[in-house]
């Protein structure tokens, strides 16, 4: 029977924080876990959305290129999709469409996830460039980014809401990744405006964390010097 009330996380956004970038999950493993997702790969390589069981990849270049069983990465969520309706929204900014769909999910201290589709303007995403070992801090790292941008786009929008007691292991409030409907342009979303579209969304009532614990270098390191607070609100 499929679990339609479980997000699954592998890593933590943390461990992002002083370069912990390893890949210590393959695409092929995430999805026994889920058909719907968002993540990045080894060395913060680019953005990942994954609907209906595929797994899209947005590289530094702009470049969208599906992904293999193989590709290895150091977070991600996922889930298997059972979304339900939440409201149709026209000529609404970003801001305040998020505050909407918190008050009409009634779902402030759960997780819960968002699906958009619609037509978006003034939408602007980005994509990192993949860093090679020895990894700089995230800080460092996401410097080093591509920004896209499009006037007026059909697309899916995929988002995750994590309520603010999971600070660190996630960054409490909303996290955007899109696609268009070509598939030809996506990313980890900056901002928006949507013109028209539908908005679901899937309530959960458990949090799987999965943490890479036949990684050493995660295993040995000592985050308290770390500014993981800081430091994961800034890349986001």
């Amino acid at each position: 029977m499929v679990n339609h009330i479980t997000l699954f996380q592998h890593g933590t956004l943390a461990l992002l924080v002083p370069g912990l970038l390893k890949g210590t999950m393959t695409m092929g493993e995430l999805l026994k876990h889920g058909d719907t997702g968002i993540g990045t790969g080894e060395g913060l390589d680019g953005e990942l959305i994954i609907l209906g069981g595929k797994a899209y990849h947005i590289h530094a270049t702009g470049d969208v290129t599906t992904v293999s069983d193989s590709f290895e990465m150091p977070f991600a969520n996922a889930h298997f999709a059972r979304y339900v309706p939440l409201a149709e929204f026209e000529n609404v900014d970003e801001a305040d469409l998020n505050k909407q769909m918190i008050s009409l999910s009634c779902a402030v201290n759960t997780f819960f996830s968002v699906e958009i589709h619609g037509t978006f303007s003034n939408i602007r995403t980005r994509a990192a460039v993949q860093s090679k070992p020895p990894y700089q801090t995230l800080a460092e790292t996401s410097k080093n980014q591509s920004v896209f941008t499009r006037d007026r786009i059909d697309g899916t929008l995929l988002g995750y809401y994590s309520p603010q007691l999971f600070e660190g292991a996630t960054v409490g409030g909303f996290h955007h990744h899109f696609i268009s409907d070509d598939h030809k342009f996506g990313g980890h979303v900056l901002g928006f405006h949507l013109v028209k579209g539908d908005v679901s969304y899937q309530l959960f009532d458990t949090f799987e964390q999965h943490l890479p614990v036949n990684d050493k270098q995660y295993m040995g390191h000592d985050f308290s010097d770390d500014h993981i607070q800081g430091d994961t609100h800034q890349s986001e």
